[in-house]
């Protein structure tokens, strides 16, 4: 074998020292490789930040046992008697103890305030043990002193130096509490838990004596540096066992566990589902993005490859060294890639509560995830090289040797892949017919939902595989629409569009990477509105005003009602009554709430009829009782009362879930009367005159005051603060929303990215075209707006492929898993998506434009090799 030999190791080292060197020669090439790669592994890395953050985030705000606890000591379960201050000191004694808290659970209602409720946790303050961080004042550091989290400041309006009366529990005498009086001496936020409610927080030894008993009932325990868990665990079961025989010893990695799968489940699991499946499409999009590049680098480099072809290099060897750049440029970009997006992680928290309020927990370091993301970019990077690679090594000198546009300038399509892409579309359609033909119905109970969200993810995946294989056929159609303003704008328009259309397997590989960002985004808007308008809903039902006040059997007149509503802080004052009559041998609550008195009422939607057709002789029925009585909008209905006999009603319309208040059936209030309510209303609803947790807590104490003055006995009256239920869903969805278009705004970055790297290359390539549209008169400036437009039509073309597949598909979702959400179009936010990415991709262009407008057209036409 000599060294003329292909098969010789020189030949190896020759073929692939060339294409290393050619990489080295064109660093606007390598550039332009290396983005799009970076910002591939940057999305897939940010993708497992987020998810971090997301997992922690929810952690954190539910779960009770900070990461410094190393054992968790509970009494026993049928004794119950828990751990005195005794048992404390000894366990603190022990030689492999660096520190252990007594947790105490108390509270009460506020003395001279009805129906406000303080809830007491004893906590350090500071330290690996704390739940909390002082934000303002100084820690408790004496008998009957608090600090307070924020919620408690904000609505009860305790500030340092303030203080607050507390009807707290007696053990010895449970039927009679005791006051207390504390100080409030600082504001500290909650690092371990939500701060639902408002809450006070002091050292155990000084919280114990108010507890519900004498005992702790949890102790939790720090290691010293250096002591095993179980040595620890050998040490305080020593001292349990003399003074709590048969207490339970938990590590705290166990009981973090425990709180981890009780906090992490149901909609939340679902979440952290489709983030997995999100990082799933983030390498997929990473793929195509790649894989269009490097199809578009070597598509010019035809005349090297051929080159070497014609002296003998073996396909084989081409391919390999193509390979072997491709693995050079992932890991290098990869590891960039990975580390911007570790930086970019750990600065989401503060810009998070800088710009948008909400408080995120900082994600870890994953180094695992992080080499894995490095290796796995070169292995994707070398998986996209392979397709192009073998497409540019195979082909003859004599083809190679033509103009390096010719290529990715043709038109048609192979028949494979044109069967392919057909096959694709009609599985894509035959599963989305099989879940239009069984969709389930509001309320329905036995309808698979993890199997309907399964076929719709796979419909989904195949339209999208098809859109990648036929995209080159849809390319011109969909230009000759979105094209049409263009060519409107004189030659740089009529120009741009040709370019895009005449490389139409270029510009549907560009498209698609734009499609599929799109798709997400609109996706996420319509999953979001949709989720929304039912979270809305809900609450409108569940809490359709920020009170609720109702009274004993008596309730409240006509007049005390005006009084009510007559109140500076409260709005939206309504009265309501309930009875409770059958139908149909069942017993159903009967309300003549009118939701449209109220702001919420406006959230709530119809299966049937109209809400603002209920009056004298008409009703409202939930989805349950519609279902029961075999009743739809204009149909009638007979209710029955103990007292007054039939009362026949036609049905206004009818819900898809309960009524306001978990009413069965709503009726104007003269109907009520014909069935025999009390002329006096049950309860009262009312909204706080302004916004915010303090015009809250003043509504709330304007409602104390109220009752007060006309109840003799406030103990008749229950007062329940619905809003509280209401913040916390909003705040979920604001976390969901959040995280939902943070994780899709990676893929935009990646579309953008990629339209930038395939304009720079195309405008290589394009070299000897603009020198010659130069030479014929063509100025900078106009060279500049037809590239940039190229760019823009690349965004339009995606965006219109992108909004056809994402919002009929996030419908789809939206009806298989939650069948009671209202199907919404955020058209307004779809729209700026739409224009901001044909603007976005259009700016996108500016650079490789400007880089085209400095080629004198000499320089262009001698040399565009």
């Amino acid at each position: 074998m000599t060294p003329s030999t292909p098969t010789h190791p020189s030949w190896r080292a020759s073929v692939l020292g060339s294409q290393l060197a050619e990489l080295l020669r064109r660093p606007g090439r390598l550039l332009s490789t290396g983005l799009s790669v970076l910002v591939a592994a940057f999305v897939v890395f940010a993708t497992v930040m987020a998810q971090q953050i997301t997992v922690n985030t929810t952690l954190d705000r539910f779960r009770g046992t900070p990461e410094g606890v190393s054992l968790v000591a509970t009494p026993d379960e049928n004794t119950g008697t828990g751990f005195d201050a005794a048992t404390l000191k000894r366990i603190r004694a022990l030689p492999g103890v660096a520190g252990a808290v007594g947790r105490v659970d108390a509270g009460g209602l506020i003395a001279g305030r009805f129906e406000s409720y303080l809830e007491l946790n004893s906590d350090p303050g500071s330290g690996p043990l704390s739940r909390v961080e002082l934000v303002k004042g100084g820690y408790p550091d004496g008998a009957r002193e608090i600090a307070v989290n924020r919620r408690a400041a904000e609505e009860l309006r305790l500030t340092p130096g303030s203080r607050t009366a507390l009807l707290l529990t007696d053990p010895e005498n449970p039927e009679k509490p005791r006051k207390v009086t504390f100080t409030v001496t600082g504001v500290v936020k909650s690092t371990a838990t939500a701060e639902q409610q408002a809450g006070g927080y002091a050292p155990d030894a000084y919280l114990l004596p108010y507890g519900q008993s004498t005992a702790y009932p949890r102790v939790d325990i720090r290691a010293s540096n250096g002591v095993p868990v179980a040595e620890l665990s050998r040490q305080v079961r020593a001292v349990l066992d003399k003074a709590s025989p048969g207490a339970t010893l938990r590590s705290g990695s166990a009981v973090r566990a425990q709180e981890e799968r009780e906090a992490v489940g149901g909609d939340l699991r679902e979440v952290f589902q489709l983030i997995s499946v999100f990082l799933a499409v983030a390498v997929g999009a990473a793929a195509l993005v790649a894989t269009s590049t490097f199809r578009i680098v070597f598509a010019q480099r035809l005349r090297q490859l051929a080159l070497l072809r014609a002296i003998g290099a073996p396909q084989r060897r081409l391919v390999t060294a193509l390979a072997a750049e491709g693995a050079l440029v992932g890991v290098v970009a990869g590891t960039l890639g990975v580390t911007a997006a570790l930086a970019a992680g750990h600065l989401a928290p503060r810009a998070a509560r800088v710009l948008a309020g909400q408080e995120l927990s900082a994600p870890g370091l994953a180094v695992p995830y992080a080499v894995l993301v490095v290796v796995g970019t070169a292995v994707v990077t070398v998986g996209a090289v392979l397709a192009p690679a073998l497409s540019a090594a195979g082909v003859s000198p004599l083809q190679a040797l033509r103009a390096s546009g010719t290529v990715s300038g043709e038109r048609r399509i192979r028949p494979v892949r044109l069967g392919a892409g057909v096959l694709l579309a009609a599985a894509a359609t035959g599963l989305a017919a099989l879940l239009l033909g069984d969709m389930p119905q509001p309320g329905q109970k036995d309808y698979d939902r993890d199997f309907g969200m399964m076929v719709t993810v796979a419909s989904a995946g195949f339209a999208f595989l098809a859109l990648v294989t036929l995209g080159p056929l849809l390319v011109r159609p969909v230009l000759t629409v979105a094209g049409w303003p263009l060519r409107r704008l004189g030659t740089t328009g009529r120009l741009a569009v040709s370019g895009v259309g005449g490389t139409p397997r270029r510009a549907a590989a560009v498209s698609v990477v734009v499609a599929l960002g799109v798709a997400l985004v609109s996706g996420a808007l319509v999953g979001i509105a949709c989720l929304s308008g039912y979270m809305e809903r809900d609450a409108a039902v569940t809490a359709p005003a920020d009170f609720d006040v109702a009274a004993d059997a008596r309730g409240w007149d006509a007049a005390t009602v005006r009084q009510f509503a007559a109140s500076p802080r409260l709005t939206h004052v309504t009265g309501y009554r309930a009875l409770t009559v059958t139908a149909e041998g069942r017993e159903f609550e009967v309300k003549d709430l009118d939701p449209t008195a109220l702001p919420s009422g406006r959230d709530i939607d119809t299966v049937t009829g109209s809400l603002g057709d209920l009056g004298p002789g008409r009703a409202v029925v939930s989805s349950d009782t519609a279902e029961l009585l075999g009743v739809r909008a204009g149909d009638t209905f007979t209710l029955r009362s103990r007292r007054n006999g039939d009362v026949r009603l036609t049905v206004a319309a009818t819900l898809p879930g309960q009524g306001p208040l978990q009413a069965n059936i709503l009726v104007a209030p003269r109907d009520l009367d014909r069935l025999g309510a009390p002329a006096n209303a049950s309860g009262i609803l009312a909204d706080a005159a302004g916004e915010g947790l303090a015009a809250r807590g003043e509504a709330h104490r304007a409602l104390e005051t109220l009752v007060r003055a006309h109840v003799p006995d406030p103990d008749d009256v229950t007062l329940q603060v619905l809003a509280e239920s209401r913040d916390s869903n909003r705040e979920s969805v604001g976390f969901l929303l959040t995280t939902a278009l943070g994780l899709v705004a990676l893929t935009v970055l990646i579309a953008v990215v990629g339209v930038t790297s395939t304009t720079s290359l195309t405008a290589i390539e394009r070299t000897r075209e603009f020198g010659l549209l130069r030479a014929l008169g063509l100025g900078g400036g106009a060279l500049r707006r037809t590239i940039a437009m190229e760019a823009g039509l690349y965004g339009v073309l995606g965006g219109v492929l992108g909004l056809a597949l994402g919002v009929p598909y996030a419908w789809l979702l939206i009806r298989v898993t939650l069948a009671e959400a209202p199907l919404r179009l955020p058209a307004g936010q779809l729209l700026v998506v739409f224009a901001g990415l044909a603007v976005l991709t259009a700016l996108a262009g500016l650079l490789p434009a400007r880089r085209a407008t400095r080629v004198t057209p000499m320089t262009a036409l001698g040399g565009a090799e």
